[in-house]
C-alpha cells in the first residue's frame, strides 16, 4: 500500500525531493512511438516550459529535470521561508496566474471596495492558497493536469494519462541531492536516447552546460552557490564546476560501461562526499532501485522515519553501504 504524503515529504527534515511521473497505458509522453511511427517530441516542449512557469508562481524551484519518453523526473528545493514575505496581494497575484480563485479573490486583486467580512474571507482564504505554493502535490497537479488535456485532444482520447500517484522521494542530505541529480541528469546518456550530456535534450544538465559556456547559470534552476557553508536557502551549497565534472566523468563511464573507471580527481570530489567510486555508479545508474522511499546517511534515514512516524527504517543498509562508504 502506498504511503500518504505525510510520510514522504517533511519540509522540517528536508526541502529536496525526487519526484517522478509516469503515463498509464503505455502512452507516449514524448519521442517517437515505434509501434505507430507518430513522434511526439514537441510535447517535450510543453513540459518544460509549464515546469518553468510554475517555478515562478510557485515557492518551489527546480535543481534537475529529465523528460523522458513516458515518464518525467525531477529533483525540487521547496522554499518555505520565501513565502513567508509574500504579502496577500502577492499570493493572489501568483495564485490568478494559474488558477481562477474565488469571485473576492479577484475583487481584491482588482483592488475593489470589499467589506470587513469579505477582507477576512479574503485573508483566510490567502493563506490557503500561500500553504499550497510550497505543496508538491499542488505543484504536480499544476503540471500534470493541463498536460493531460492537451495529449488526450491531441490524441483524440478521454481518461487517465498520468498514473494516479506520482513518485516522491525525500532527499535527506548532500549525498543523496548530488546522486540524485546526476541520476536524473544522465537518464537520457543510460537510456541510449542521447550520447553525452551536453546533447540531453529537455534536461536540466544541457541548460546548465550552456549557460556554463558564457560564464552564468540558468534563471530557470536554483543556481549552485559554490559554498559548502552558505545557507541552503540561497542555491544548492556545492561548486557548479565539481558537478559539471561529477555528471561528465560518471556520464563517460556509463557511455564506455567501464565500471569503477572514475578519474582521480572525481574520485577526489566523491571523498568529499563520502562516496566512493563503486557506490557512486551504484546510485547514479540504479538510484530508484537502490533506494525505494527516501534517501540519506544511515543516521538521517533514523531521524526522518521518527519525525514521520514510521515504525521501520526503510533502506537504512544500501544507506549504510552506498552514502557512508568512503
Amino acid at each position: 500500500m502506498p504511503k500518504p504524503r505525510s510520510q514522504q515529504i517533511s519540509l522540517s527534515d528536508t526541502p529536496y525531493y525526487h519526484i517522478c511521473s509516469q503515463t498509464v497505458r503505455k502512452a507516449f509522453l514524448c519521442g517517437v512511438d515505434k509501434a505507430t511511427g507518430v513522434s511526439y517530441e514537441h510535447r517535450r516542449s510543453w513540459i518544460e516550459q509549464r515546469i518553468f512557469q510554475l517555478s515562478q508562481v510557485f515557492a518551489i524551484d527546480i535543481c534537475a529535470y529529465a523528460v523522458m519518453n513516458n515518464h518525467l523526473h525531477l529533483v525540487l528545493h521547496v522554499d518555505s521561508e520565501q513565502v513567508k514575505s509574500w504579502s496577500t496581494l502577492d499570493v493572489l497575484s501568483r495564485w490568478h496566474k494559474l488558477f481562477k480563485g474565488t469571485i473576492l479573490t479577484r475583487k481584491y486583486q482588482r483592488e475593489q471596495l470589499l467589506t470587513e467580512f469579505e477582507l477576512k474571507m479574503v485573508e483566510e482564504t490567502a493563506q490557503v492558497y500561500k500553504q499550497r505554493l510550497i505543496d508538491i502535490s499542488w505543484f504536480m497537479r499544476a503540471l500534470n493536469e493541463p498536460i493531460a488535456r492537451q495529449a488526450n485532444k491531441e490524441d483524440k482520447c478521454t481518461g487517465h494519462f498520468w498514473e494516479g500517484r506520482f513518485k516522491s522521494q525525500a532527499l535527506l542530505d548532500e549525498g543523496a541531492l548530488l546522486s540524485c541529480m546526476v541520476y536524473v541528469d544522465l537518464n537520457p546518456v543510460r537510456a541510449g536516447i542521447a550520447p553525452t550530456p551536453e546533447q540531453s535534450s529537455f534536461t536540466s544538465i544541457q541548460l546548465r552546460i550552456k549557460a556554463a559556456i558564457k560564464g552564468e547559470q540558468p534563471t530557470t534552476l536554483l543556481a549552485f552557490t559554490g559554498n559548502e557553508h552558505q545557507d541552503k536557502a540561497s542555491g544548492i551549497s556545492f561548486s557548479l564546476k565539481d558537478y559539471l565534472t561529477l555528471v561528465d566523468e560518471t556520464g563517460r563511464v556509463i557511455r564506455e560501461d567501464k565500471r569503477g573507471a572514475i578519474d582521480a580527481k572525481t574520485a577526489q570530489i566523491l571523498s568529499r562526499l563520502h562516496i566512493n567510486d563503486e557506490s557512486w555508479l551504484k546510485l547514479t545508474t540504479n538510484f530508484e532501485g537502490i533506494f525505494t522511499g527516501a534517501v540519506g546517511t544511515a543516521e538521517h534515514l533514523s531521524e526522518f522515519t521518527a519525525h514521520v512516524g514510521l515504525k521501520r527504517v526503510h533502506g537504512i543498509v544500501n544507506a549504510q553501504a552506498c552514502l557512508n562508504s568512503a
